[in-house]
């Protein structure tokens, strides 16, 4: 069980860098034989969810490169990488009670997917600011380079993914805790 939701919330975090990378990714795991998904979610193991998640994967790659697109997906984005982050929990968390199931896939694997996607938001925001836009497609290229990365971890050592989301999350909190603490140098 600890793997299943170690896994699940791997695939949820990397989510929030991308919303249809990692369920693409699921999907051609539960094809190869690589997971088993739950009876309620075979619909994740088909072919045409290859061919849907597949073409969904592709138009929003694109999409982040296209000035003004990229704010817009920011915007569709985050609520949907919430919702996608807990179906790809609750689809690889088995042997658990349904009420306990969904509980971990919302609050974990959606949670984690929203504060990962606020957090590439910000950072994109601070791009648009600080370059006009122009360092936009870097961020994306990162950005898509990290759900890929985060979702293979997830699927073939999600220990390791986990271990690796925990001290991404550590660092994160302690840049915010130091950002906090500093004060402007003119207070009285």
């Amino acid at each position: 069980m600890f793997l299943s939701i170690a896994l699940g919330i791997g695939l949820a975090a990397a989510c929030g860098f991308r919303v249809f990378v990692p369920l693409l990714a699921l999907n051609l795991a539960a094809l190869a034989g690589q997971i088993t998904l739950p009876e309620g979610f075979s619909w994740l193991a088909s072919h045409l969810t290859t061919v849907a998640l597949a073409t969904a994967t592709l138009a929003e790659i694109l999409g982040y490169y296209l000035p003004w697109v990229d704010s817009l997906l920011d915007t569709i984005a985050t609520p949907a990488a919430v919702v996608a982050g807990t179906i790809s929990t609750a689809a690889v968390v088995t042997d658990m009670a349904p009420i306990f199931k969904w509980t971990l896939a919302l609050i974990a694997g959606g949670g984690i997917a929203g504060l990962v996607q606020v957090s590439t938001v910000a950072l994109r925001a601070k791009s648009s600011l600080a370059t006009g836009g122009a360092g936009n497609p870097f961020f994306s290229t990162l950005e898509l380079a990290g759900s890929v990365l985060t979702a293979l971890l997830a699927i073939f050592v999600p220990v390791l993914c986990l271990v690796l989301l925990g001290l991404f999350f550590l660092g994160l909190l302690r840049r915010a805790w130091k950002a906090l603490g500093k004060k402007p140098k003119n207070q009285v």
